[in-house]
């Protein structure tokens, strides 16, 4: 028994060197390769190679910001947010706050931003799509808005022939989301009176289950009370006996079509008939 545990000491000792010799080399490969990691991104850093382009000149863009996808948010707005990452390495360049500070310009609804080594950035933005126009109360007066499905309030660009009905009811001091249900209410009839919504100018969606429009009819401007359904029916059956109710109620100009069996006109002076 003693010569066989004399036996066993130089291998469990042979053994012992081997993994303290794996365990040395596992130790060098990891050092080197972290001063290899760490001298790479030094070279990414400052090698002018990988720097963003500033401008040329005054009044111009650098060309190597490649900016996708803008047409009504303000170009000089995005651009100014990368003010900072010119003359740096595309390795610094922070991907996710550029993001989210460009999520945060009007008409920005998404964007996404990707690196082109060795030094170009592409940014890519998704703008907001206006749904109608609505009246904003600035001061003492009024001025004009357009808001989108979200319902996000968007300052209208300069010379955008933007044909939508005017959307009435809403307010800015609601919420978003406030605002958003009814923007949906006012697609929603839209959409039911597919065709038909071809001459509505407004939709008051001041009571969500009680919506109002403003149209024109033979070349008048008539307010019609639409309810909270069956916006189609109403309206076709509208059209169809408006000719006979025009002439027997010339001055009419708000009709009452919420109970489908019936059409009530209403004088300038309040009368129902």
């Amino acid at each position: 028994m003693a010569q066989d545990g004399k036996k066993s000491r130089p291998v469990s000792m042979r053994a012992i060197l081997r993994y303290g010799a794996v365990a040395v080399a596992m130790f060098a490969v990891l050092t080197g390769g972290i001063y290899a990691s760490q001298r790479f991104e030094q070279f990414l850093i400052r090698d002018p190679r990988f720097f963003l382009a500033a401008a040329p000149d005054y009044g111009l863009e650098s060309p190597n910001l490649q900016l996708n996808g803008i047409q009504y948010a303000s170009r000089a707005r995005v651009l100014q947010l990368f003010s900072e990452d010119y003359g740096r390495s595309i390795y610094l360049f922070p991907l996710a706050a550029r993001r989210k500070a460009l999520l945060n310009v009007s008409w920005v609804r998404d964007a996404s931003i990707v690196r082109v080594w060795p030094d170009r950035v592409v940014v890519s933005v998704t703008e907001r799509t206006p749904v109608a126009f609505m009246k904003l109360p600035a001061g003492g007066i009024t001025r004009w808005a357009l808001i989108d499905s979200d319902g996000v309030i968007l300052d209208p660009p300069q010379r955008a022939p933007f044909h939508l009905p005017v959307l009435a009811g809403v307010g800015a001091s609601e919420s978003p989301e406030q605002r958003a249900r009814r923007v949906k209410r006012m697609q929603q009839l839209i959409k039911d009176l597919g065709p038909l919504a071809e001459n509505v100018s407004e939709v008051d969606v001041t009571d969500l289950d009680d919506l109002k429009v403003a149209t024109e009819v033979r070349g008048k401007a008539l307010s019609l009370l639409m309810g909270e359904r069956n916006f189609s029916s109403r309206m076709r059956n509208f059209l169809e006996h408006y000719p006979d109710i025009h002439r027997k109620m010339p001055q009419a100009g708000t009709f009452d079509l919420r109970l489908d069996d019936r059409i009530t006109g209403l004088e300038d002076a309040g009368i129902a008939r």
